[in-house]
């Protein structure tokens, strides 16, 4: 069974947040991506098919 992927540029799935929260009790996810995007290393724009 396909992934969904949550985020094309870091790779991340909708069973990487589930992990996340099972592991944490919540997810930190969006909190790395933030932290990832603000250093400049985000492309969705490029990465996402859907161009977002």
């Amino acid at each position: 069974m396909e992934q969904e992927i949550i985020c094309y540029c870091f790779g991340y799935t909708a069973e990487d947040i589930r992990k996340d929260v099972l592991q944490y009790g919540r997810s930190l996810i969006m909190e790395r991506i933030a932290a990832e995007k603000k250093a400049g290393g985000c492309n969705c724009g490029v990465t996402n098919p859907k161009g977002r």
